[in-house]
């Protein structure tokens, strides 16, 4: 991997100098690098969370047949 020092007003003219599918891709990766991030985040917090013991495997069970038992809407 080659390692070219850029400042971020140089990236950005590049980046204009693209062609407008090349600058959806860029854009593309910058979105899925921040979304990483947020669920990163997300799966962060959800773990520091205490487990939730008052839900047994019986009472989903329950839940879902109760679910299923009812009629489907169009």
């Amino acid at each position: 991997m080659i390692s070219v020092p850029i400042t971020l007003e140089q990236l950005i003219q590049v980046v204009r100098q693209l062609e407008p599918e090349e600058r959806a891709q860029v854009a593309s990766a910058l979105i899925e690098l921040n979304l990483r991030s947020d669920l990163a985040t997300l799966l962060a917090e959800l773990y520091a969370q205490p487990p939730a013991d008052d839900v047994t495997d019986d009472d989903i069970m329950a839940e879902i047949k109760a679910v299923r038992q009812q009629p489907r809407q169009a």
